[in-house]
């Protein structure tokens, strides 16, 4: 993957865009310590390089509904290329997945899944079985209070990185 130089202008703008969102023309100007035509190209040449990927707003859905949130440990039965890409385009269609992760190790797959409820959640793993997308085992572990759920600091990421080149 291509790396992008980025000054420290670029990831204060990055880090204001990560902490707020959208945010307007001035308030990320006066943020960044920049005025506001060279703080608007700066954003405009970021969005367009690709690292801005999108704006998200945090809903609290727990205060509208009840949810069933699952992580589940998915193993493939077996491992070519073209089973990783079956299983990968099945899972990039199902809503109730908001993550999905390929790792190494121990399984091939970390889901999280989000549903109305464990029945929903046991209907979806049924479904995903029956249409022999290649599972051979799965686990999961059902979320009985999320204790943290944030964005990495792109700052102190780069503090580090900068230490770490001296």
């Amino acid at each position: 993957m291509k790396k992008f130089a980025l000054d420290a202008v670029d990831i204060r703008i990055l880090s204001a865009v990560q902490q707020y969102g959208q945010i307007s023309k001035n308030r990320l100007a006066e943020l960044v310590n920049l005025s506001a035509t060279p703080c608007w190209l700066r954003l405009t040449k970021l969005k367009n390089s690709g690292l801005i990927t999108g704006y998200r707003g945090m809903v609290a859905l727990d205060k509208i509904i009840d949810l069933t949130k699952v992580f589940v440990t998915v193993s493939l039965k077996a491992h070519k290329k073209s089973d990783f890409d079956r299983f990968e385009k099945r899972i990039q269609g199902i809503d109730e997945v908001v993550e999905c992760c390929a790792t190494g190790g121990g399984c091939d797959y970390v889901l999280k899944v989000i549903t109305v409820s464990l029945y929903e959640f046991q209907t979806l793993i049924e479904q995903l079985l029956d249409e022999e997308i290649g599972i051979d085992r799965y686990y999961i572990y059902v979320v009985t209070k999320e204790v943290k759920s944030t964005s990495i600091s792109l700052s102190k990421l780069m503090e580090i990185k900068s230490r770490e080149n001296l």
